[in-house]
């Protein structure tokens, strides 16, 4: 699928999402926020100027987003998690946010109390799906306009992955505690695969000749 589609599925799917900034600390600080539009490869929410989320946006426009969607205890979840840069747009797309989620009226009825309000548009970052519905379980990975500007301007590192270099000896040891079973017994070295991965670290523990990496 393509980043439109999983920005699709934060909006619609899911709609409320957890973002994460920092405080005036460096702590780290959440919230519940209805993501409200989304396009090719950019998303919108929006908050009021006092609120502190507006602040922290300000001042670190650096932030993470968080959502699920699926039955509470069962395998038919989706999620998506995007790290990316929030840019403050003003009033640019009030109108079409009112329009595309009705209930916003309820909240603000009248226009006039609408002029605190301020959008903020996420078009930059990386961004993970993972889709438990299916079987084997599926990972993938997208970008947001310039993913890879974004993670520049963003020291803090991402999750990344575990991968088998030519210290492998094909002795199969991480197969046997691989959850998923999702290493490819047949290439030399072994492959893990990527897009079904859990990310537990198991093949790196044991494997006895140190030839699981993380990165």
């Amino acid at each position: 699928m393509k980043t439109k589609e999983y920005l699709r599925i934060l909006k619609e799917d899911i709609h409320s999402a957890v973002i994460a900034t920092v405080d005036g600390s460096g702590r780290p600080v959440t919230r519940v926020i209805d993501i409200m539009l989304a396009d090719e490869d950019s998303l919108y929410f929006l908050t009021a100027k006092g609120k502190a989320f507006y602040e922290q946006l300000m001042k670190d426009p650096c932030i993470a987003i968080s959502g699920m969607c699926g039955g509470e205890g069962t395998m038919s979840r989706k999620a998506v998690s995007i790290r990316g840069r929030a840019e403050c747009i003003g009033s640019e797309k009030l109108d079409e946010i009112f329009e595309e989620n009705p209930y916003m009226t309820q909240i603000y009825p009248q226009e006039e109390s609408r002029g605190a309000l301020q959008v903020f548009r996420v078009s930059e970052g990386t961004g993970e799906f993972f889709d438990l519905s299916v079987k084997p379980i599926f990972r993938d990975s997208f970008v947001l306009g310039d993913g890879a500007k974004a993670e520049e301007k963003d020291s803090r590192p991402g999750e990344g992955g575990y991968f088998i270099t030519d210290r492998c000896r094909g002795c199969r040891i991480c197969y046997s505690r691989c959850p998923r079973k999702c290493i490819d017994l047949s290439a030399k070295p072994l492959v893990i695969q990527q897009e079904h991965c859990l990310h537990c670290g198991n093949c790196m523990e044991v494997c006895p000749f140190g030839a699981v990496e993380k990165r």
